[in-house]
């Protein structure tokens, strides 16, 4: 798509235009209204009887009629510019007004021929909404052109300029309730611009929808000075245009007006960057103050108090339409207003005007491939990961770092994906020895730089931002409009952004069902610095609990990886970056560790999802006294020390170890697609013996996973249990009973038979411990043969 964006020469409307603008969002308000109320009578050819109204009245009005006059505007922008252009409305409960947009420009009824161009579409239109059966009253994924449900608020303005980013020829129309801008995420969302490159980035307009009130109270952008709020956004880095009033003819007129202005100076500012023979300053982008009454239009007065302009429009302002004979003649007389005999033929379709107004084919909001991503998702140049491998000398006997490692192949992930790939995260791409991408690229930033500053720069791949949310927000638009990423983070922080990865995830689910949204690329995270590895940032930086949160979603679009080593970790992320329409959780540690695989054992290890080290054991392929498992790096680890433990001790103990990479591979096959079949399961973990389940999390999600397998009740697991402190790794794990001399312990108090013969051997452990907690408290690190403890055995 060609870059459009250019100047107009401005005049002010004629009286015809403003009256077909008009006639189009009084159009848009009919159908808003028809769907919080109608379920039949939807073009009015008789008076509304009770049975005409829906049993249960859900749905917003307040911001409904603010959100259909920007849409209907911006239609005159993009036509007359013919400009790339979606629509982000942050109000999300403002559903029914942009569903109203869409079908009036067609792409509804399109998408969804049953509600077409007829009185039935129409009544179906209604029925659908907020309905069993029927559709959301959010911008849902159901509804075309929306990338942005907005049912939690916060995250227009992060989502806008992910969407924004590589895409330079697109704006970002975003709508920015009052009441959202009121939360912490939002305040964070303005300093986008700061990370927005003019000359290769798309433009974010936003748009601060300012009708006064949230549900029961009002916002705080409206009760502050018209001086304090135009300071504020201009200490943001915007220029603030300001349209209010509550007169639709003169609101349409200065709107226009300010629409114009804003494009022609989006377009300058873009024609100086890309003109400007040096680096020009940060521009000032454009933004707009759009102040309106909530719920104009609708009724000015019910039952005697104030409606239009209050609160009490937020949801819906006659609520006994049902049952009261004066609430049901109000809303009759409501819808006439609208005169839909004007908008509407006999049979239902919107009249020949109204559809000349909107863009058409692709051009429209709602069938813009950006907000449709996996139209225009150009697959990933993945540059071969085995050139990357750790070479390993024997099993366990190599120290690797495995992010650093992994670094070395996102750098060439980078250099071959310059227009489609960019790593997200709060400050810690060198924290997390991700630091050789910098060979390839920088940090993108727009703001001032120092000469002390390092690897900043306006056209960087990686985005670092103090802000989960932005972070989060940034990398689902980037991949919900067509493009790929990662997200790194610290393990404990990441549950900054659980409910931004709720909202993801169900986003997922839900357009698995819709046939017409194609898949995107998946949303991955990489998280380290993670709980067993915080020598020096103590308790409050250990936590592992994002896993349990990601398991409680649909399991057709989460994964959770755990690799022990580098070549695992490599296998892992590419597989990651090559899937489509899931979330991938990687945990994965920084710090120098034992590498326990070939390059080649990395890709059956990962194919499989687990699998039974046999150079670890010495069941020889039989039947194991004992069954040692592992999910995570540092578990393993002491899970394999454990068992050289168990060989030396007990030399006649069959031992038989474990490895899950895939944790989805634990459910059964009829839970999860990764999952195993219970015969498969019974024939790794065996059917009756015990089982030491040494895990990275909350060790209850090993007993939530697996409840249903035939050897369940012989399944013991240790993993993080709320005890941490700022101390060593080993003494960490054994505040948790991770630890190999835990470990021991638990065998012999498992295998039958195995206590009285190695109660010498038990409480050999015990002091071991006892030892080991004792060496840390006086010389402040690990005993020797702890740290620097290697696999002792032959291959």
């Amino acid at each position: 798509m060609s870059d459009s964006m250019r100047t107009t020469s401005r005049r002010p409307l004629s009286s015809e235009d403003l009256k077909r603008l008009d006639a189009y969002w009084r159009a848009a308000n009919y159908l808003t209204v028809g769907q919080i109320y109608l379920l039949d009578n939807p073009l009015l050819k008789e008076p509304l009887r009770p049975e005409h109204i829906k049993p249960r009245l859900l749905g917003h009005w307040g911001t409904s009629p603010g959100l259909s006059m920007l849409y209907v505007h911006l239609n005159r922008v993009i036509k007359q510019r013919d400009q790339d252009m979606i629509y982000i409305a942050g109000p999300g409960h403002g559903g029914p007004a942009v569903v109203a947009n869409t079908w009036l420009e067609g792409t509804y009824p399109e998408l969804y021929p049953s509600v077409g161009y007829s009185e039935e579409g129409m009544r179906r239109l209604f029925r659908q909404f907020s309905f069993p059966g029927g559709i959301p009253s959010h911008v849902a994924p159901e509804v075309p052109g929306s990338i942005h449900e907005g049912g939690e608020l916060g995250y227009s303005l992060s989502h806008a300029y992910g969407a924004a980013f590589d895409n330079p020829n697109l704006v970002v129309a975003t709508v920015v309730g009052d009441g959202e801008a009121e939360t912490g995420p939002l305040a964070g969302g303005w300093q986008g611009n700061i990370w927005t490159n003019p000359v290769t980035d798309g433009t974010v307009l936003p748009i601060l929808h300012l009708n006064g009130y949230k549900i029961a109270n009002p916002t705080a952008m409206a009760r502050v000075s018209d001086e304090d709020r135009i300071s504020y956004f201009h200490g943001l880095g915007y220029e603030p245009f300001t349209v209010e009033g509550d007169d639709p003819m003169t609101v349409h007129q200065e709107l226009a007006d300010t629409f114009d202005r804003v494009f022609d100076r989006i377009a300058e500012i873009r024609a100086e960057a890309r003109e400007h023979p040096t680096r020009p300053p940060r521009p000032r982008w454009p933004m707009v103050i759009f102040r309106t009454p909530k719920g104009w239009t609708g009724p000015a007065v019910v039952d005697g108090v104030p409606v239009e302009g209050t609160w009490r429009a937020h949801q819906v302002p006659l609520a006994n339409v049902r049952k009261n004979p004066d609430h049901l003649k109000e809303l009759e007389a409501w819808l006439r207003s609208y005169r839909p005999e004007e908008l509407f033929d006999p049979t239902g379709a919107p009249a020949p005007d109204l559809r000349e107004l909107h863009p058409r084919g692709l051009k429209r909001m709602s069938a813009q491939p950006h907000a449709n991503g996996g139209l225009i998702l150009r697959e990933l140049v993945l540059p071969d990961y085995r050139d990357h491998a750790a070479t390993i000398d024997g099993h366990g006997r190599t120290t690797a770092e495995a992010t650093k490692v992994l670094g070395a192949w996102l750098k060439d992930v980078v250099r071959d994906n310059m227009d489609r790939f960019r790593l997200f995260g709060p400050d810690e791409v060198a924290s997390n020895r991700l630091g050789a991408v910098f060979d390839t690229t920088d940090r993108q930033w727009e703001a001032e730089l120092y000469e002390v500053d390092e690897h900043q720069a306006p056209h960087g791949r990686v985005m670092e931002v103090l802000s989960e949310h932005n972070c989060e927000g940034w990398l689902e638009g980037y991949t919900l409009t067509g493009r790929h990423g990662l997200f790194t983070s610290y393990e404990a922080f990441i549950h900054i952004i659980d409910s931004m990865f709720n909202q993801h995830a169900k986003w997922l689910a839900t357009t698995n069902e819709i046939p017409w949204r194609a898949p995107i690329a998946s949303l991955n995270y990489l998280l380290s610095s993670h709980v067993w590895r915080q020598d020096h940032n103590g308790f409050s930086h250990q936590d592992p609990g994002f896993i349990d949160v990601v398991v409680n979603k649909k399991s057709d679009v989460v994964r959770v990886y755990l690799p022990p080593d580098a070549n695992t970790l490599l296998s892992t992320m590419n597989h990651c970056l090559r899937s489509r329409q899931y979330v991938n959780v990687v945990v994965a540690g920084k710090q120098p560790a034992l590498q326990y695989t070939t390059m080649e054992e990395a890709d059956r290890l990962c194919e499989r999802g687990l699998g039974i080290w046999e150079w670890a054991g010495n069941d020889e392929g039989g039947s194991p006294d004992v069954v040692m498992a592992s999910a995570g790096d540092v578990p393993t680890l002491e899970c394999l020390a454990a068992i050289d433990l168990l060989r030396q001790n007990l030399p006649n103990l069959k031992v038989r170890m474990v490895n899950v990479v895939d944790l989805m591979r634990l459910q059964p096959d009829t839970e999860h697609p990764h999952g195993l079949s219970d015969n498969e399961f019974d024939t790794i973990f065996t059917t009756n013996k015990p089982v030491m389940f040494n895990y990275h999390g909350y060790p209850w999600l090993i007993h939530r996973l697996t409840y249903r397998r035939t050897n369940h009740d012989n399944i013991h697991v240790r993993g993080y249990k709320e005890e941490g402190t700022t101390t060593t790794p080993f003494d960490m794990a054994m505040l948790n009973d991770i630890d190999r001399y835990r470990l021991v312990i638990d065998v012999i108090d498992r295998v039958p038979g195995l206590g009285e013969r190695a109660a010498s051997l038990r409480q050999k452990m015990i002091d071991a411990r006892h030892e080991a907690r004792a060496y840390t408290r006086e010389y402040g690190e690990d005993m020797p043969e702890v740290a620097n403890w290697k696999w002792p055995y032959d291959d």
